[in-house]
């Protein structure tokens, strides 16, 4: 990528073609923005040292880029795709995630130009385009891009995160690639105290569109960077689907004993000193190694991606018989200090909820986006709320609107509390804590049986104080966690209620 990151654009000299340029200030955007779609696309807010490569790169997940044009000195671009499908799916899509280029947010819109018409003399520019092209329709680039487009040649990337402050999954990094294309299979594992990925797409072309968006990219901001590669191997074999391996080709694989092996040539191909990782890969990740006082604290800080957004989350498709702002609470409790939650009184299959900040919001999201509620599969976005407002004093919404700042139930208040380590996605596995000590598993059993689930499986921990308890589903455990945890066990000991990583 860097050899092409000082290639000349094309630029419009003595003509008033893209008099739309001077619409970019904000002070006549709204005009600008009820632009009718278009296959062209107006980039605002560039930084001064975006290359054009990485101007494509945010169309290359869409479709075919057939033009750009970039105004360097006033931080914009236009942006020509093969379609109007394609430049429409793309404005949605960065609607709802702001996309960033080295870290700053940038703006698009349509543009009033139908296509782009640029110097034809402009070769370097056509032929970033042609090598571009040519990857993604999986032929190879023209020999004067060639070293700074390497020709996608295997469907396997590996990924190394730097700066991990912050937990992140395999689920995680499944949820950001397979925006490029499908994403077949996973390892995750941890080699010289970092935590790597090897990640297979269906298709190279799409393992050379996801290197060449994120590479060099955060995660979360200012932590968690991606390095991505691509891998030696064509193929991976993953033996066990847990969170350390997934193939996704093969629901059916046993989910091993949690330290999935791998297959020896696949080591070989990683290390030199193979003996060092065999049977430890992929190595347990210890969500927070650089202490949970550090990830506290870059835990505060908001999302790339998300940069300036608020930690509002929208909330749909809920049971609007059972649903209520307490079960909400409860549920996005585990992810984060929920503040308040609204209810929508014209719409009670919905509601916003206002995390402490984005991150959480994030975390949320990522886990609970899909998951069953009350029989219902809930969907969780980002809202464009900054904050829940409260109901005007003196007005009654049914106690749809509920504020929990002050809750003594959060999880997370005290910075490096052990359960910024312990956030894990729903399972069917939950783990039980603050068990006072004449309560038995019967007891247990019973109480969770009661919760409108079937107990599989139970195991006290030596000092009695914690335990698992395995319900048969998934949905059985979310919705004992909804109604169990902070439960009176007596002499006003609660129990504490989480989602669990281990099975039993």
């Amino acid at each position: 990528m860097d050899g092409i990151s000082d290639v000349a654009v094309g630029v419009k000299r003595g003509s008033d073609e893209l008099n739309v340029a001077s619409n970019g200030s904000d002070s006549k955007k709204l005009r600008v923005e009820e632009a009718p779609p278009s296959r062209v696309l107006h980039i605002r807010k560039l930084p001064n040292e975006a290359s054009e490569t990485e101007v494509i790169a945010l169309g290359l997940p869409f479709g075919k880029v057939t033009n750009i044009l970039t105004l360097k000195g006033k931080n914009q671009a236009f942006l020509e795709m093969g379609t109007e499908e394609a430049a429409i799916t793309m404005v949605n899509y960065y609607n709802t995630v702001t996309p960033h280029i080295r870290n700053i947010p940038v703006f698009i819109q349509y543009s009033n130009h139908k296509e782009l018409k640029t110097d034809a003399g402009n070769q370097r520019t056509q032929a970033v385009l042609q090598a571009v092209s040519a990857v993604q329709s999986g032929g190879s680039p023209s020999s004067d891009v060639q070293e700074a487009l390497a020709a996608a040649s295997s469907p396997v990337l590996r990924i190394i995160i730097d700066n991990m402050f912050y937990p992140v999954t395999l689920d995680v990094l499944q949820q950001i690639f397979s925006k490029f294309g499908t994403v077949m299979k996973i390892i995750t594992f941890t080699k010289n105290n970092q935590f790597q990925a090897l990640l297979q797409f269906s298709d190279p072309v799409n393992a050379q569109q996801a290197k060449l968006a994120l590479d060099g990219q955060n995660i979360y901001n200012s932590c968690c960077t991606l390095r991505i590669d691509f891998s030696k191997l064509v193929n991976l074999n993953v033996k066990y689907n847990n969170d350390k391996s997934r193939d996704y080709t093969r629901p059916e694989l046993p989910a091993g004993d949690g330290q999935p092996s791998l297959d020896p040539s696949v080591a070989a191909a990683f290390s030199k000193d193979s003996n060092s990782l065999l049977g430890k890969i992929p190595g347990a990740l210890n969500p927070l190694s650089a202490a949970a006082a550090a990830a506290a604290a870059a835990g505060r800080v908001a999302l790339a991606g998300q940069a300036g957004s608020s930690g509002v989350l929208l909330v749909s498709n809920l049971n609007e018989e059972m649903v209520t702002p307490q079960s909400l609470f409860t549920l996005f409790g585990v992810y984060g200090d929920v503040q308040r939650v609204k209810i929508l009184y014209n719409k009670k299959d919905s509601a916003l909820i206002q995390m402490s900040d984005a991150n959480q919001a994030q975390l949320a999201m990522s886990h609970l986006n899909g998951q069953k509620m009350y029989g219902k599969i809930i969907r969780v976005t980002l809202s464009k709320h900054q904050t829940v407002a409260l109901p005007r004093d003196g007005l009654d919404d049914q106690g749809l609107t509920k504020d929990y700042a002050n809750s003594p139930l959060h999880r997370f208040k005290k910075p490096g509390s052990k359960n910024f380590q312990n956030i894990f996605p729903p399972s069917a596995t939950l783990h039980l804590s603050n068990i006072p000590q004449d309560v038995t598993e019967d007891d247990l059993r019973l109480l969770f049986s009661n919760a409108g689930g079937t107990v599989k499986a139970f195991k006290f921990f030596q000092d009695r104080k914690m335990a698992l308890i395995q319900m048969s589903t998934v949905e059985e455990a979310i919705q004992a966690l909804i109604d169990l945890h902070n439960y009176n066990m007596g002499g006003n000991q609660h129990l504490r209620v989480s989602f669990s990583k281990s099975t039993i």
